[in-house]
């Protein structure tokens, strides 16, 4: 498989940036990004899915991103910068007023969901926007991100049918309340934040027994666990690794 150089110094050509939500927004977004890239040559970004809806500022418009249901791939071109707004898994139901899973690996205007929309787009005026299109309390979808964090934050999360017996609810009931509020399966957040620890493995530049690491992860075998990798991550884990 062919790497384009750029891939393992994409330092050179991107800078990122993070900061938290104010303690009011915390309970819907989980985190603002920045991201500003200078590309002579059209690069294709492998972007990885995690479970947050974003909605995104670019130059001249502004989107809302669903959760995308495996990686995808974004043509970065010339030298601009986006600012986003990552919301907490679970809890972008009460600003979309529908099932989340209606916008899954979907892209629409933010102008369908959200009005009023900043003029500048950097921390202090996106929250004063955000407080000014605060849903009312959803007790659902307050449920469903406690789901989500426990799973996150829960190495020992491994099957659904566990956690839903930990949150006091019946499989099929944890299904419809992911379907409705996170736009994907808990089967597959649960897959998704495992896989996650194993990037971070990756990124400390640990030595990984693929086979052992397979079980670790409640995999039948590492076949099974190489499928989900690449699947997930549009590589397989030994090429992933070579970008750290």
């Amino acid at each position: 498989m062919r790497r384009d150089p750029r891939e393992l110094a994409w330092r050179k050509f991107q800078s990122h940036e993070f900061a938290a939500p104010a303690p009011d927004l915390a309970p819907f977004v989980a985190r603002y990004w920045m991201v500003e890239w200078d590309y002579e040559e059209p690069y294709r970004q492998l972007i990885v899915p995690y479970p947050n809806v974003h909605l995104t500022f670019h130059e001249d418009s502004a989107t809302l991103n669903g959760v995308s249901s495996g990686h995808v791939f974004q043509v970065l071109d010339g030298r601009r910068s986006v600012f986003g707004v990552a919301f907490r898994p679970g809890m972008f139901r009460p600003f979309l007023g529908r099932s989340v899973s209606t916008i899954t690996d979907r892209v629409i205007p933010a102008s369908e969901v959200f009005h009023g929309l900043p003029a500048k787009y950097a921390v202090p005026e996106v929250e004063d926007f955000l407080r000014a299109n605060l849903p009312e309390p959803d007790p659902r979808a307050e449920l469903t991100a406690q789901v989500v964090d426990r799973i996150s934050a829960g190495p020992d999360v491994m099957r659904v049918d566990a956690l839903a017996k930990e949150f006091a609810v019946t499989v099929r009931q944890l299904q419809r309340l992911f379907a409705e509020h996170v736009g994907v399966g808990p089967k597959w957040v649960i897959r998704r934040y495992r896989l996650h620890e194993v990037t971070q493995r990756m990124a400390g530049g640990d030595r990984i027994d693929w086979a052992g690491l397979a079980a670790d992860l409640g995999y039948a075998d590492q076949a099974h666990f190489t499928r989900d990798f690449t699947r997930m991550f549009g590589e397989t884990p030994t090429h992933y690794a070579q970008r750290y």
